[in-house]
Order: C-alpha cells, then sequence, then structure tokens
C-alpha cells in the first residue's frame, strides 16, 4: 500500500459550499495494464486520490471527481463524524478496548508484582505495580504489538498457503503506522500496522492479502483488482467495513 501519511492533496474542485481536496495521480504510459478509468479513493484519514490513466488532463481529473462529489462528501462527512465520536482515553477500569473486532472491558488493578496481560471473561486484565494513564497504555500497547505479532503470523501462513504466486512466506514485521493497515516492499516484506489486531480476523486478512497482490502486480491497475478479487471475493464489502470503523480502530 502507498505511504497515506506522506500524501497530500495537490488540487481542488469546488462543489457546492463544499472545497474539495484531492491528490492527482496518473498511470504509467508503459503501463498496459493500467485502467483506462479513473478511480476515486477516499482514504480513511480523509484523503481523496483521483487515479486517472496516463493521457488524462488534469480537467479530465476534476471532471471525474465531480461525477462523483456526492459520494466523496458523504464518505467526508461519515469521517468527520467519527472523529467527533473520539473520546480521550483515560485507560481505567471500565473502559472498552477492542480485540479481533469485538471490545472487551478493561480491569485495572494494582499489584507489587505486575502480572502478564490477561484476556478473561471478555475483559482485558491489568495488575501493575504503579497503574496510571501512561503505563496501562503502555502495557496495553506491548500487549496489542505481542499479540498482532502472533496472529499476523499465523494468517500470513494460511493465506499464503493458498495462493499460488506465492511460493514462500515473506517476511512479517510489525510496526505502528499512523494511517495506513500494511506495506509491501519492493523487496518482498511485509509491514502490517499492530492496530489491525483490533479488527475483525476478516479485516486482516483482507489487508495480508491486498500486500500478497502486490507481490504480483506492483500497483493498482485492472490486473491487480482482478488479483485480489480472485483471491478474496467479498473483498469490497470487507474494506467498507474496515474503513467505516478506521478511526475508532486507530484512535483506541
Amino acid at each position: 500500500m502507498t505511504d497515506i501519511a506522506a500524501m497530500v492533496p495537490t488540487h481542488s474542485v469546488q462543489y457546492g459550499d463544499r472545497r474539495l481536496d484531492f491528490l492527482w495521480r496518473q498511470g504509467n504510459k508503459q503501463d498496459k495494464s493500467t485502467s483506462r478509468k479513473a478511480r476515486i479513493h477516499v482514504h480513511p484519514n480523509g484523503l481523496v486520490e483521483v487515479e486517472t490513466p496516463a493521457e488524462a488532463s488534469l480537467a479530465e481529473a476534476k471532471q471525474a471527481l465531480l461525477k462523483r462529489a456526492q459520494w466523496v462528501s458523504r464518505h467526508l462527512r461519515d469521517i468527520e463524524a467519527r472523529r467527533a465520536d473520539i473520546l480521550e482515553r483515560d485507560y481505567v477500569s471500565g473502559e472498552t478496548v477492542f480485540y479481533l473486532g469485538r471490545r472487551y472491558m478493561l480491569k485495572v488493578q494494582k499489584c507489587s508484582q505486575p502480572e502478564p496481560v490477561k484476556l478473561l471473561r471478555g475483559k482485558v486484565c491489568f495488575s501493575l505495580a504503579a497503574p496510571n494513564k501512561q503505563t496501562v497504555k503502555a502495557a496495553l500497547d506491548s500487549w496489542y504489538q505481542n499479540r498482532a505479532k502472533i496472529v499476523f503470523r499465523r494468517r500470513l501462513e494460511a493465506i499464503t498457503d493458498r495462493l499460488p504466486w506465492i511460493k514462500e512466506v515473506p517476511v512479517l514485521s510489525v510496526r505502528p503506522m499512523t494511517t495506513q493497515w500494511g506495506s509491501c516492499s519492493p523487496s518482498g516484506r511485509i509491514a502490517l500496522n499492530p492496530h489491525l489486531i483490533k479488527t475483525p480476523t476478516k479485516c486482516i486478512d483482507y489487508v495480508i492479502i491486498h500486500e500478497l497482490c502486490h507481490l504480483k502486480e506492483h500497483n493498482h491497475s485492472a490486473q491487480f483488482y482482478r488479483l485480489l478479487g480472485r483471491a478474496m471475493p467479498d473483498w469490497e464489502k470487507v474494506k467498507a467495513s474496515l474503513d467505516g470503523m478506521s478511526e475508532m480502530y486507530l484512535n483506541n
């Protein structure tokens, strides 16, 4: 996946009383697989991206966005509403956190001998020598990181086993990212965001499959999406579900 955090809008169009800023990306003239139609993306962080064929003009990119402006505006309003609903967390007993798509209640207690984090009867239990906002958050982040390494590796191995273009399990790393779920390096290394462990397993599988498809198709061409569709026929539904909860998963 592209490094969304480093991407910024380059152009804009006016739609009613709203200005739609967007990033314009053109296809590669040498790449015969590039789609002949413009594609509009609204990323979870609110970035609007317009992808066009190499020969398309800026005016054509703007016209393509205006044709989908109502859809884009609706998605942007949804993102803004979700951001407004996110409250600052205090990391105290009674608050809830996500794990594999489910909400679990935090249980925090003081203990002279700190114990490993436990998942017990719908609760994530912390026993810390000095529980406060910083120590609980650090313990929770560490727990997410450890669980992510285990679960992601298991899912990666299961998925690569059934994809014919993957000859061996790629190298996997788990590292924090602010606006994207995963990435695939030119050398074939897969990186996944530990926040992804908060999402349902189906969403984890989608992100992994997306990145594995990039090992065969290195851009978002029509061939890429056909490959993705064969590997995961319902990927669009899963992606929509993931995008709909991205603000909650990334900020809680």
